[in-house]
């Protein structure tokens, strides 16, 4: 990934660029008053990776109980292939052991190889379909979960 890498939580003045990158990778990409209220949502960790001062890509989680429920990855289109995907998930794990959490969960879109890859290599594993799941096109997505042991 080279230098002049930074990794860290998101702030209120990173929404814009957030709102950009999602709108380049999603059909339905999340608003600015979504991200707004993540940012004010006790349970919510959002985590972006800043190149040369540019957010790239980002991630964000749900901490319940003793799960965490990632919401959403993202990388900006003239950055994938480049590792920032990894380091997303990389990251959003140690959150989830910073935290005590056991175990993780999320949904991808059936079609989604590179993502279903991409958990897959930090050991999520397919779980379940829930039908119809995206309202925007009614495609099914695939639930997958991650057991976190604590000892690694």
């Amino acid at each position: 990934m080279g230098n002049n890498i930074n990794v860290r939580y998101l702030t209120k003045d990173d929404i814009k660029n957030i709102v950009e990158i999602e709108e380049l990778c999603f059909p339905t990409p999340w608003t600015k008053g979504a991200f707004e209220k993540e940012l004010k949502n006790k349970l919510a960790r959002y985590i972006v990776i800043e190149k040369d001062t540019n957010i790239v890509a980002y991630g964000g989680i749900w901490l319940i109980i003793d799960e965490g429920h990632i919401t959403n990855i993202a990388v900006h289109p003239n950055y994938r292939g480049l590792g920032f995907g990894n380091e997303i998930v990389s990251a959003l794990i140690n959150e989830c052991i910073k935290n005590n959490i056991v175990s993780m969960t999320l949904e991808v879109r059936k079609s989604n190889i590179m993502a279903q890859n991409l958990y897959k290599k930090h050991g999520f594993k397919i779980a379940g379909i829930r039908p119809s799941y995206y309202t925007d096109t009614q495609e099914d997505a695939l639930i997958m979960w991650k057991d976190i042991n604590k000892g690694v």
